[in-house]
């Protein structure tokens, strides 16, 4: 309580104006709706700051209370340090009960500052600026001290940084016990996250991290963008991977390390700072500026605001990567590096360039049920400024429909396959349902959501369009990862004529790609849907056959029918002939993923020259969320629309 009355003392209770016309838009968009069962995207709880002691103790019981599972504290964090470390919470952090607590934000900032307990530590982070930095983002702030008050930082240190890392990073682990069953580790839902992770160092705090975590892959390679003030690095050390940083002061050694790694030779100056960067890969920069003051508040938002909220870091490598032997190798997402991709952040409900995220939590399609009962009830859609104040010219605005995985929450699957960046770059607006069940007992297997794409998923999208003049119904174009790649398959076989393009990604489930009656089939002879099908080389058994590394059965099917559909000339699976696809290819488009990953695409056309047909490919990579694959799906859905006088595809060369 009294943490909250010091807040409230703080930051006043005067709503400004801008906090005002985002209410306002938010209660004209869900004016009547009525709440889901069941579904939270956000902890319902008030901040709390906690010795990471008392996090790591409290954390079980209090998780259990708000989500109904049985919790247990990460082993990880037994023989941590005491009396060294802080954790503040911000009110409403996403929740572990789907994939949404990835998109906790978590700064962790080490300072050799002298600080006597909690209330100094608190009053620490607040003058800093960054408890009301994490309020409006979510997650939260773990400050760090040394072990050794009087040394400083040390070697010590380094291993209580792997077990916070380990624990933080172990989102959703869990451990079976035949008598009460699964028990998830605690630490990670409670203060942890993934995505987004950055790192402040203070003085003493920034050597060790040039020291001690910028030269050790495992570490460095999970920070999304660091901040140190006025550091020194060991002239013997080299940073083991790629990281945005913003240095202010600091030494030659230090700037010349963190320049080459990220090969930021070309510059932008201004009065305050440089900006160091990749022509090539602009994330890679290096910031630099003055030499820290008195007040380093002021460098903490520049870094966070100009830096922090433009990456993130996705797990999307192989497990086990770059990762050392030691009692922790065994955890969720140990993996180095995760990609560096672009991010842009929601705050408060809308990025810094104008997209507005609203959930919405409707009966509205009550009448279109599955066999359960279940029926689409939570959506979110991300619109574009110009959409919702009404100046964006009507039908200039093309719409995507995306469709999440299974366990995925909808606006971490968009953010993490790179939709809502391409949203504020491109200027598109998303709309995106949450399927799950609601119904205790049955999950998505019943005949939920499967039993009404059909009919649920097309209502949803003409509703969009009816509500928002300004998206284009000629454009207007499905994808989805996993489950929702079987849900985009399943809805264009439905729904044709709706969709100028589709992109269904990992859409090998086990449970089957939906296949259309023959009713719905005879529609394709006046109908023809463009469809890039992605994959992986470790995807799930359906889209890809690991074992031989060719396409698996249930795309094959897939490829054969929408060949048909589309009028494409019939193909015969040849693997010997033609690895991989299994088939010659009208043009073959190879790439590197930035920087990191071999891509392939190859094209069936139709008779018109006209590519219908796509199979996408990436080596290396497991089954999993990546944000290069919007940037795909968009490269080959923007060329296509739909004459909606004759239904004919319209293809931009």
């Amino acid at each position: 309580m009294r943490l909250n009355e010091r807040k409230a003392r703080r930051k006043g209770k005067a709503m400004t104006v801008t906090v005002f016309r985002r209410a306002m838009i938010f209660c004209l968009l869900i004016l009547g709706a009525s709440p889901a069962r069941g579904y939270q995207q956000h902890f319902i709880r008030e901040a709390s700051f906690e010795t990471l002691e008392e996090a790591h103790r409290n954390g079980p019981a209090r998780l259990a209370e708000m989500t109904g599972r049985m919790y247990a504290a990460d082993p990880a964090l037994d023989r941590y340090p005491a009396g060294t470390t802080y954790v503040y919470r911000s009110a409403r952090m996403y929740t572990s009960l789907s994939a949404a607590f990835r998109m906790n934000t978590n700064i962790l900032v080490y300072t050799d500052k002298e600080l006597n307990g909690k209330e100094e530590a608190l009053a620490y982070l607040e003058a800093l600026g960054l408890t009301d930095i994490i309020d409006e983002a979510f997650g939260s702030v773990v400050l760090v001290t040394p072990i050794d008050k009087a040394r400083g930082f040390g070697a010590a240190d380094q291993y209580a940084y792997l077990q916070l890392q380990s624990a933080m990073c172990n989102l959703g682990f869990s451990v079976q016990n035949r008598d009460t069953g699964a028990r998830y580790y605690a630490d990670n839902a409670y203060f942890g996250g993934l995505t987004n992770r950055y790192l402040i160092g203070l003085d003493g705090g920034a050597d060790f991290i040039c020291d001690y975590v910028a030269n050790t892959l495992d570490y460095v390679g999970r920070i999304a963008g660091m901040l140190l003030v006025n550091p020194s690095m060991n002239e013997a050390v080299d940073v083991a991977a790629v990281v945005p940083v913003y240095l202010v002061g600091g030494t030659d050694t230090t700037f010349a390390r963190f320049q080459a790694v990220n090969g930021a030779y070309a510059y932008e100056k201004t009065l305050d700072k440089t900006v160091f960067f990749n022509q090539q890969f602009p994330l890679r920069k290096v910031v630099v500026s003055g030499a820290g003051g008195d007040d380093p508040s002021r460098y903490v938002r520049d870094a966070y605001y100009s830096l922090f909220i433009k990456t993130m870091r996705v797990p999307v490598v192989k497990g086990g990567l770059f990762v050392a032997a030691n009692e922790f190798s065994k955890y969720n997402f140990n993996q180095a590096p995760y990609s560096l991709s672009a991010r842009n952040a929601v705050l408060d409900g809308v990025t810094p360039d104008g997209i507005h995220v609203v959930e919405h939590r409707e009966d509205r399609f009550s009448g279109i049920r599955a066999k359960n009962g279940e029926y689409l009830k939570t959506w979110y859609e991300f619109l574009p400024e110009e959409v919702i104040d009404g100046s964006a010219a009507k039908h200039s605005i093309p719409l995507i429909l995306c469709n999440h995985g299974g366990g995925d929450d909808p606006v971490q699957a968009a953010d993490e396959t790179g939709w809502i960046a391409l949203a504020g770059s491109e200027r598109l607006a998303l709309v995106a349902p949450r399927y799950a069940s609601d119904i205790p007992g049955s999950s998505i297997f019943d005949g939920s959501p499967f039993d009404v794409n059909g009919r649920s998923l097309p209502a949803l999208v003409e509703y969009m369009l009816e509500a928002y003049p300004a998206l284009d119904p000629a454009r207007v174009y499905v994808t989805g990862y996993s489950m929702g790649g079987a849900a985009t398959v399943e809805v264009i076989e439905r729904a044709p004529r709706l969709f100028a393009a589709a992109v269904p990604m990992a859409a090998g489930t086990p449970w089957g790609i939906y296949a259309p009656t023959a009713e719905e089939a005879a529609v394709f002879e006046k109908v023809d849907v463009p469809v890039m099908f992605t994959t992986s080389e470790f995807d799930l058994p359906g889209a890809v056959d690991q074992q031989e590394n060719i396409l698996g059965e249930g795309y094959r099917e897939c490829i054969e029918r929408f060949v048909s559909f589309n009028e494409v000339e019939r193909i015969d699976f040849d693997f010997k002939s033609y690895p991989v696809v299994g088939f010659r290819a009208d043009r073959i488009v190879n790439r590197i993923l930035n920087d990191e990953y071999e891509n392939t695409t190859w094209y069936l056309n139709n008779k018109e020259g006209i590519p219908m047909v796509a199979v996408n490919y990436t080596k290396l990579l497991p089954h999993g969320l990546y944000p290069e694959y919007g940037m795909l799906a968009w490269s080959f859905m923007k060329r296509y629309s739909r004459d909606l006088d004759d239904g004919k595809v319209v293809y931009r060369r």
